[in-house]
């Protein structure tokens, strides 16, 4: 049977299950982003970090850049260089980031990216 055979109300019925399961799978989503936590004095040693590791990572010098600095149009990282720096990250904070979650907007620029993991260390056990 096609959708087209089914009675509009099931076929109506089939749409709005589907809308439904998006939308709270999106809201979902957006909630455990919007939900972690924060730590500021994090934040700010993860900035200093990022702005002291660029230029290692990039290997070469770069100016004066701030927090809403894009890290891909403006400080030119690369895939590659995004992992590196966050491997030197971890290491320069002594903490472990949990990139599981990590979107393009994490890495919209600098400050996203301080904010990012400052709120994704992951807990020692």
């Amino acid at each position: 049977m096609t959708d087209s055979a089914l009675p509009e109300s099931a076929a109506d019925s089939a749409v709005g299950t589907d809308t439904i399961v998006t939308t709270a799978t999106t809201t979902a989503t957006a909630t455990t982003a919007a939900t972690a936590v924060v730590d500021p004095e994090l934040r700010g040693r993860a900035l200093d970090g990022i702005l002291l590791l660029l230029p290692q990572v990039l290997k070469r010098d770069l100016p004066e850049i701030g927090e809403n600095a894009c890290l891909f149009d403006e400080v030119g990282l690369t895939s590659a260089a995004t992992l590196e720096l966050i491997l030197e990250l971890e290491d320069h904070l002594d903490v472990q980031i949990d990139v599981e979650g990590i979107d393009p907007e994490d890495l919209r620029s600098v400050g996203t990216l301080a904010g990012f993991v400052a709120g994704h260390v992951v807990a020692e056990d």
